[in-house]
Parts: structure tokens; C-alpha cells; sequence
């Protein structure tokens, strides 16, 4: 697998697409700071890190929906920077996605972070995904 970030992303928007309510994910650093920004802002239920099944575990991911609606909390997840074209940005220049109403996940010095953290910290970085 040459991305593992845009496989994680994927199984999560087939699980919503397909109304789901766990999944599960190979686990790594990255995915786990990641799964931690979305609980954090509230576009996940709930996460536990499961490091006893495989070598290097699983992370089992609760997904949020509306219980009115049954519409999920995320609409859309966009994979940005790829192995293949990467895409970094100043603190300057971040991003802003829906004009302030999502969030974008930046990789920087510093571990990883949402767009708006990183301006803050006047940060830039690699520029891994939009989440709205």
C-alpha cells in the first residue's frame, strides 16, 4: 500500500456511506493523531486503540450520526497531499475550508494539528486532508 492516510480515509467514508456504526482501521502514529483531531472537534463518536489483535494493532472508530436525520457529522473527507504530489503551506497561507466551517489536518514540526492550531502557533506544514 503506498498511502496508507488515503486508505484510512476511505474506510471511513464507505462505512458512512454504508451506515456503520464502528470501523475499524489498521492502526500508526499518524492515523492515531488524526483519529484524535476528529474526536477532539466532534466529527467522531468515540475511538479506542486496540493493540491486541494484530502486530500492530487496531484502532475501532465510532462514527457520529444525527438521530434525527441519520445524516453523519462528517460530509466529506478529501485527501489533499499524496505520495505522489505533495502539497505544504506556510502559516500565512493555511488553508480554510467551507470558509471556516470545516477543518483541514496539517502535518508539521511540531506533531499533527489542525489548520487553525497551526496558525496560531504561526506553524505551516504538509497539508494532509479536509474534513467537513
Amino acid at each position: 500500500m503506498t498511502d496508507p492516510i488515503a486508505d484510512y480515509l476511505t474506510r471511513l467514508r464507505n462505512a458512512i456511506m454504508a451506515g456503520h456504526r464502528v470501523v475499524e482501521v489498521p492502526t500508526s502514529k499518524m492515523k492515531r493523531e488524526i483519529t484524535k483531531i476528529l474526536f477532539e472537534q466532534g466529527y467522531i463518536l468515540n475511538y479506542k486503540f486496540d493493540d491486541t489483535n494484530a502486530p500492530k494493532g487496531t484502532i475501532k472508530i465510532a462514527l457520529k450520526y444525527d438521530p434525527v436525520n441519520k445524516e453523519s457529522a462528517i460530509r466529506n473527507l478529501h485527501r489533499i497531499s499524496r505520495p505522489g504530489l505533495r502539497q505544504y503551506t506556510g502559516y500565512k497561507d493555511m488553508p480554510r475550508v467551507l470558509n471556516g466551517l470545516g477543518i483541514a489536518i496539517i502535518s508539521t514540526s511540531q506533531g499533527v494539528m489542525t489548520n487553525k492550531e497551526a496558525r496560531e502557533r504561526k506553524i505551516g506544514g504538509e497539508v494532509l486532508c479536509y474534513v467537513y
